[in-house]
């Protein structure tokens, strides 16, 4: 989405529309923003994609692997695209694909030691993008804003 695309979200939002839906685009566009930062940083610092970087992530919270089926679950996308993904990072030795015993059909995935290392440099990056995200913040709005978002968070599970 372009950066003006992104902008005209809350635009689109005039004094006479619900408090709440123009706050609802001010999140959506200050998530989008966020997005667009980290997607470009991980194009121009890794040559690598968003899709790629959060599949590493799952990875790297499961040591043993996971299973494609398991992964395509935890990312909420297609096998298909887990698939291509898979692909793409074992052809570049920075994950490896072993079969699971008892199934011939299923494959887990892991990281090699070089995909540890290509993605333990990735989250440091990822995570400083965030921080400078939020760097207009002072601690006590940190706090507040998380504490505030945690209360949406709770009833949108309560009547969800």
């Amino acid at each position: 989405m372009s950066a003006d695309l992104t902008l005209d979200l809350e635009a689109r939002a005039h004094s006479e529309h619900a408090h709440e839906l123009r706050l609802w685009l001010r999140l959506l566009t200050c998530s989008q923003l966020i997005e667009k930062r980290v997607r470009t940083g991980l194009r121009e610092q890794f040559d690598t994609t968003l899709p790629r970087f959060d599949l590493m992530a799952q990875l790297e919270r499961h040591p043993e692997g996971l299973k494609m089926k398991e992964l395509s679950h935890r990312l909420m996308v297609t096998g298909g695209n887990v698939t291509g993904i898979t692909d793409q990072l074992v052809a570049e030795g920075l994950v490896e694909r072993t079969g699971v015993d008892g199934d011939r059909r299923a494959f887990r995935v892991r990281l090699t030691p070089c995909g540890h290392t290509a993605f333990a440099e990735m989250a440091r990056q990822h995570e400083q993008w965030i921080v400078q995200a939020f760097e207009g913040l002072s601690p006590r709005d940190l706090d507040n804003l998380h504490r505030l978002l945690g209360k949406v968070k709770a009833h949108q599970l309560e009547i969800g």
